[in-house]
């Protein structure tokens, strides 16, 4: 993100580039050690043990830990080089460097699986036809911990550190491999035969492969729905996320464990497997819905937990159908899934969720199991009356959920909802209550402080300003003001329904936008910044709360104020406002500080009621009186200002009076820095407000400390 941009389009790139090599490389392995026979018994001496084979992968991707980044950053400065501005061919030669960059060190992630395979196939021959769902289950139980242990190291260590991590995981386990190795070739060379992967039949076919393709489409692109889903209840935090990974991997884990249980015995599901898969699906509907009253966590329990549980039991079980132990036909399987998870986010978030709901996209992506869950109703299935009883009791209960389920805009009377492939955009409210949510989290509401983030850095400026730009549109507030003042003003915005919303706020607004004076940019705010030649006398930016939200640290930090200065003219300002609370965490605020001091030579800080208004320059920042800061403003300024003020008051009046206010509440930045002065400045890689669970539960024993020696 901070080399290419916090953009749907980039994430989506990356995320496809990344299964498209784990695909690729599956597949690639899996046929290469079906040609080859490594480990057999004529290559043993003068071949490569696969376990060997398996340590070298392993400690090639722990090179990338440490590569990558670096790739990253050489790709960003090309991109400077060749000057580009349309979306398209930015997104073309990012992608493509992206993939450079990526695919090599995912394949070899891919590969692993059928070379273990291979190795489980040498070393374990009762394990041999189970082989890649004993994989599946190792691979996602790592994964659970590997969800949740880099968010406590990136808190530590940044990003950078916490790769070196990985690094050396990798480093060890390459070095574990290849410790079992010598042990197995010790065994081997005693009179032991090395034992090859078994060759029982596969079964099941095409129709397998189609199965597998539709688990991992579907799947994924729930995942894109359920993130929208359940960002109302769980935020916008790195934590959320986690949250929503964590206990998807987790029902995975628990239903490839009981996968592995089940196959001990049984060899042929149930044909009602299909039916539950279809209506887990359709549990979200219910657990999502904020008509009905639930705790968080079983929301996610819920909605989540029980359908990744089925599917954790299926996956394995196709793959072990289809291969039998045989890693070519694994790596093809594997990679069969891998494209439904490539086709499934690009499908949810460009195909579906522009376009309808998030209940009616789920009500979608579940159709095909309710379809082909119904197959032991046909009469050439010769199913039994139980199994026939359960099915028409599952779908019934599906389309009860289909019937109940509701969006959260539900909970609202008098709403306009717009849905693009970035969020879904809510407008609520009338008056001065009228609110702005996206993804159901609420973002900013009509308030005189978006009005002070225009009018404050424009009346300081030492001569008349010439334009603006303002990053994060929100309800347009900020815009509407700096236009007020009669110059240029651009808005850079990362959603694209937000600025559509724009006249429900404002009357005026439809006016505002027809103006010459006026341009909107969809784009993410920083990336527009890199790549535009543009300068600006004032830039104003009030990243969307809260202050953690993930992402948000790439606004506040030293790299992006590097940005922002090289866009200032001589004299120009930075308006940056903080939102704080009286039991906020004083790191962020001055992890902020910090940067900012570390960035500007000359810093003003002013508190309001909710939050801070940070003026920044590499020039002096004049020192005016309130009277010559009103004298400064426009009329239509001053009228903007008022307008939410009484009608009877003169303008000016009321504007001085809320000024010497603003004013009356200075504060050095030092102040700031020193309730924790420890504390680092943000920088790309370390986002320090981003990642806090470690320092609040540090801070939560110390409180408790310190009041239990105050009780005594």
């Amino acid at each position: 993100m901070a080399q290419f941009g916090v953009t749907t389009a980039m994430v989506s790139i990356v995320l496809s580039v990344f299964m498209a090599g784990m695909g690729l490389g599956s597949w690639a392995s899996g046929r290469w050690l079906t040609s080859q026979k490594l480990g057999s018994k004529n290559q043993d001496t003068g071949g490569l043990p696969a376990l060997r084979l398996y340590a070298l992968i392993e400690l090639l991707i722990g090179i990338s830990g440490v590569l990558v980044p670096y790739l990253f950053v050489w790709g960003r400065q090309l991109l400077e080089h060749t000057a580009l501005s349309s979306s398209f061919g930015y997104y073309f030669v990012a992608g493509l460097w992206v993939a450079v960059s990526l695919v090599p060190w995912c394949a070899l992630m891919g590969a692993t699986v059928p070379v273990a395979m291979r190795a489980i196939g040498q070393t374990i021959p009762g394990e041999s036809r189970r082989s890649f769902s004993y994989l599946y289950t190792a691979n996602v139980a790592g994964a659970v911990a590997g969800t949740h242990v880099p968010l406590f190291l990136i808190e530590l260590l940044g990003f950078r550190g916490t790769l070196k991590v990985g690094f050396a995981c990798n480093c060890a386990i390459a070095i574990s491999a290849l410790v079992l190795s010598s042990r197995w070739r010790s065994r081997n060379s005693v009179g032991a035969e090395p034992v090859v992967a078994s060759s029982q039949a596969s079964s099941g076919g095409g129709s397998t492969l189609w199965l597998l393709f539709l688990s991992g489409l579907t799947c994924m692109a729930m995942e894109v729905v359920w993130v929208r889903c359940y960002t109302p209840y769980f935020g916008t935090v790195v934590y959320a996320f986690a949250s929503i990974l964590g206990i998807y991997l987790l029902g995975t884990l628990i239903g490839s464990a009981v996968y592995r249980r089940w196959s001990l015995r049984r060899t042929q599901e149930n044909p009602i497997v299909w039916s539950v898969l279809a209506t887990c699906a359709l549990l979200p509907l219910v657990a999502a819905s904020p008509l009905i009253k639930m705790d968080q966590l079983l929301r996610l329990e819920l909605g989540v937990g029980v359908f990744t549980g089925v599917l954790g039991f299926i996956t394995p079980m196709l793959v072990d159908r289809y291969s039998a132990g045989d890693p070519g036909k694994a790596g093809t399987a594997y990679a069969i899934n891998v494209v439904g998870c490539i086709l499934g986010p690009l499908l949810a978030g460009f195909g579906l969720l522009p376009y309808m709901s998030e209940r009616w996209a789920l009500i979608v992506l579940a159709l095909p199991w309710v379809v082909i869950g119904l197959a032991p109703l046909l009469p050439s299935s010769h199913s039994r009356r139980p199994t026939r009883m359960a099915v028409y009791s599952l779908l019934a209960l599906s389309v009860w959920l289909m019937v109940v389920g509701r969006g959260y805009e539900a909970r609202f009377t008098k709403y306009t909802v717009l849905r693009d492939p970035t969020a879904t955009v809510i407008a609520t409210g009338s008056g001065m209550y009228r609110k702005l949510l996206v993804n159901g989290y609420g973002i900013t509401n009509l308030t005189p402080i978006t009005k002070w983030m225009a009018h404050l850095p424009l009346a300081m400026m030492d001569r008349p300003p010439k334009d603006a730009l303002v990053i994060c549109f929100g309800m347009g507030t900020t815009f509407r003001s700096l236009h007020s003042w009669g110059i240029p003003v651009t808005a850079a915005e990362l959603v694209p329904s937000v600025p559509r919303l724009f006249a429900y706020y404002h009357s005026d607004a439809q006016a505002i936008l027809d103006s010459p004076l006026s341009r909107i940019v969809i784009d993410d705010g920083r990336r527009y910044l890199e790549r535009t030649p543009d300068q600006y006398d004032v830039i104003t930016i009030d990243p969307p709360p809260p202050l953690p939200a993930a992402g948000s640290s790439l606004l506040y930090s030293e790299e992006f104020y590097a940005v922002v200065k090289q866009h200032l003219r001589a004299g120009g300002i930075l308006q940056q406002w903080l939102p704080t609370t009286p039991d906020g965490d004083p790191v962020d605020v001055a992890a902020v500080a910090r940067s900012i001091r570390d960035s500007f030579p000359y810093v003003r800080v002013f508190r309001d009621e909710f939050g801070l208004h940070f003026l920044c320059s590499e020039q002096v920042i004049a020192r005016r009186s309130t009277q010559e800061l009103v004298q400064r403003m426009p009329a239509a300024a001053l009228t903007d200002l008022t307008e939410w003020e009484a009608a009877s008051a003169d303008g000016a009046t009321v504007a001085a009076s809320e000024l010497n206010t603003l004013l009356a509440h200075e504060m050095t930045i030092d102040e700031l820095i020193a309730a924790a002065p420890e504390t680092p400045a943000i920088i790309d890689d370390r986002p320090v407000n981003e990642y806090y669970i470690l320092r609040k539960w540090t801070h939560r024993d110390r409180r408790r400390a310190e009041a239990h020696l105050r009780a005594r």
